[in-house]
């Protein structure tokens, strides 16, 4: 499979990210694809080869809307993003893993995902998500096997308030003895959000402990809001 060139990834600031991360658990890049490679991604969703399943939000009460899982092999953009954010992101969990005393990652995705096959996690997880007119998603986590790589990315493939209006990405943080502290991002056409999986470490009066993270989408007002989500474990 050709890669395909995104000279975006290489002017990542990695610190200035992981900084973020840090501190509130959710980071947010620059415009990783163009206008013109956002719209190839949305024009994937209606190209059924391209996919393994289809989810119907509804149907599962996880919200309103639908997404689609690609199937291997991905189309190159995907597969580009997928290899290229990962040992950037791979160094930034084994740092939290030391932090809370939980296990490592491999630097390479193709090692992450060999590993996922040994445990029975083949299907890929990379998908395209279409919200419509009252449309939103459920607050939930991406666990899909015993493995799961503990950072995963959204990119904004529509235009907030042009294409779409509401449909904000939220982020609740789930403190020990404490409330819950939410978050929201509206990232632009292009752009990227980096957040935890599950968990992530927080620094406490006794050292770090693990805070729980969950993420949705709040209502669309109007228009149609497209995401492409990567997440690096495989499923089961």
């Amino acid at each position: 499979m050709t890669a395909v060139a995104d000279p975006a990834l290489d002017h990542l600031d990695w610190p200035a990210l992981q900084e973020r991360l840090d501190a509130d658990g959710v980071a947010t890049t620059p415009a990783l694809l163009s206008p013109e490679q956002c719209a190839s991604v949305v024009a994937m969703f209606d190209e059924d080869e391209l996919f393994r399943s289809t989810v119907v939000m509804a149907r599962h009460a996880f919200g309103e809307g639908s997404y689609r899982y690609f199937a291997d092999p991905l189309p190159p953009l995907v597969q580009t993003l997928r290899e290229r954010l990962y040992p950037p992101l791979s160094a930034i969990a084994n740092r939290w893993g030391e932090l809370l005393g939980e296990r490592t990652f491999p630097t390479r995705l193709d090692e992450l995902l060999a590993e996922c096959a040994s445990l029975g996690q083949h299907r890929p997880t990379p998908l395209v998500l279409r919200y419509g007119p009252g449309g939103y998603n459920c607050l939930h986590q991406d666990v899909y096997g015993d493995l799961t790589f503990p950072l995963q990315f959204l990119v904004m493939l529509s235009r907030p308030d042009e294409d779409f209006t509401g449909g904000e990405s939220v982020f609740v943080e789930q403190r020990p003895r404490q409330q819950s502290r939410p978050m929201v991002v509206r990232p632009r056409q292009g752009e990227a959000v980096i957040f935890p999986v599950r968990n992530r470490p927080k620094r406490g009066s006794r050292g770090y402990h693990r805070v729980q993270m969950r993420h949705g989408v709040s209502a669309v007002h109007s228009g149609d809001r497209h995401v492409l989500g990567i997440i690096f474990h495989n499923a089961r």
